[in-house]
């Protein structure tokens, strides 16, 4: 019974008919598995290449992007610095025009101060031009009384005028004093003002520069965050691929086994053929020709009621029964049947801005999902995007296929399971990415891959 249900399943992979086929047709298969097997090894290879690429490129950007944080930091310090310089300018330039308060009042006092000599100065001048000036020093000094007397006359006009004299000469000094003052301190704020100026400026380049590095780090950000979503495609893909090879490889034991048990069979066959041919010429020689010709009517009758029965057996054996597939579509005759019932509430396209690789049928209530053909089930998994999923990998003249089956309420294939077109494999549901219950599929003409290159529209394969 072993045997038989394994020599059923190869069939089932392969899709290749009878059990009594030409052996020429199953080695022919067989080498179509082997280079399906090759070509998945060979996409394998490449996958991984690509991971590694991908793997670099990450590894590229997050360097850049830890280098441009690192200058952000350095950036942000002589900011900070700058800012430092700033508050010191403002401080100066603060007490700087405490000064100019300052030198105001200064400049209040020396003006009353130059006030109050011009004052004296013109009255001196007034006294000078009302009594002729010299003439009046004359008087002084002619009308002493005594050589003493004129001795102190002399001083004191000496006294007097060298007190003029230092009257302008002080009024001068204030002047000149003034101006040195008032040009030192305005030269000092001009030049604070520019220093301030300066670093306003340099704050500024180093505040853009900032601005661009954070858009660096963000660009930097967004395309490592753009290459691990395909590398982690990439590896979807790849796990994919390996599962697809092992199910290649399931399908090419099965067949050998079911070949060597083939060949088995019939050696078994014409062994018991020849001894059999053996047992009835030696009783053909014993027996008169009547007993003979009764014996072989007799055994005719038996083994027309042995077949009879036999058949009756095996079909009453091979009858499977499932309670819901009454409820799944009914089998086509096609290459592919339906996987499900309800009706297609989206067709493969663009949809979302995003290609749409596959149809969705929806349906509510419990809903079956059957396999769409013979094959081997190569993936049966939870998927962030797809949810249940279920995949399975068919080999059908010679061309590889895969079908997906997403949304999934549960799952009933593991991987490594052999599965006949319309046997049942879940319940449709609404799990993943998705938005109420349908079963979202997919037929790829080859392997499944992350960019879906391969999938080829369901709905010129499978009944409407």
């Amino acid at each position: 019974m072993k045997k038989n249900i394994i020599a059923m399943n190869a069939s089932i992979m392969i899709g290749l008919g009878s059990i009594l086929a030409a052996p020429s047709v199953y080695a022919e298969s067989i080498s179509d598995l082997e280079k399906q097997k090759e070509s998945i090894q060979e996409k394998r290879s490449g996958i991984e290449s690509n991971i590694s690429d991908t793997e670099k490129k990450i590894d590229s950007l997050q360097d850049k992007q830890m280098t441009a944080e690192d200058q952000i930091a350095a950036i942000e310090a002589e900011i900070a610095e700058s800012a430092k310089k700033i508050d010191a300018k403002n401080a100066e330039i603060t007490q700087t025009k405490k000064e100019i308060e300052a030198l105001k009042e200064e400049i209040k006092v020396l003006k009353e101060r130059i006030a109050k000599r011009n004052e004296v100065l013109k009255e001196r001048a007034l006294s000078f031009q009302e009594t002729g000036g010299d003439v009046n020093y004359l008087e002084v000094l002619f009308g002493s009384s005594s050589f003493g007397d004129l001795v102190d006359r002399v001083g004191a006009v000496a006294t007097i005028a060298e007190a003029d004299r230092d009257i302008l000469k002080q009024h001068e000094l204030d002047k000149k004093d003034l101006e040195e003052k008032q040009k030192a301190v305005e030269t000092k704020l001009a030049s604070l003002e520019v220093a301030k100026a300066e670093l306003l400026e340099i704050q500024k380049q180093q505040k853009q520069q900032k601005q661009e590095k954070d858009a660096l780090v963000k660009k930097l950000k967004q395309q490592t965050e753009k290459h691990e979503h395909e590398k982690m495609g990439l590896e979807e893909e790849k796990a994919n691929l390996a599962a697809q090879e092992k199910a290649i490889k399931s399908a090419i034991s099965l067949e050998h086994q079911r070949l060597a048990e083939l060949e088995a069979a019939r050696k078994k066959a014409a062994a018991e053929a020849k001894k059999r041919a053996e047992q009835e010429a030696a009783q053909a020689a014993a027996q008169a020709a009547s007993q003979a010709a009764s014996q072989a009517s007799e055994s005719k009758k038996q083994s027309t009621s042995s077949g009879y029965s036999a058949k009756s057996n095996s079909s009453s054996s091979s009858s499977p029964a499932s309670s819901n597939v009454s409820q799944a579509p009914a089998v086509s005759s096609g290459t592919f049947t339906r996987p499900s019932a309800g009706y297609v509430s989206s067709t493969m396209g663009e949809r979302w801005n995003k290609q749409h690789a596959g149809i969705d049928i929806a349906a509510s209530g419990t809903v079956p999902i059957v396999a769409a053909a013979d094959g081997v089930v190569s993936r049966s998994y939870f998927s962030s995007s797809y949810g249940n999923v279920i995949f399975v990998t068919h080999s059908i003249g010679g061309q590889q296929w895969t079908t997906v089956y997403a949304h999934l309420s549960s799952r009933q294939a593991s991987e490594g399971a052999v599965v006949a077109k319309g046997q049942q494999i879940g319940i449709m549901g609404n799990t993943g990415h998705s938005y109420g219950q349908h079963l979202h599929f997919e037929l790829h003409k080859g392997p499944w891959n992350y960019s879906k290159s391969n999938a080829v529209n369901p709905l010129n394969y499978i009944p409407n």
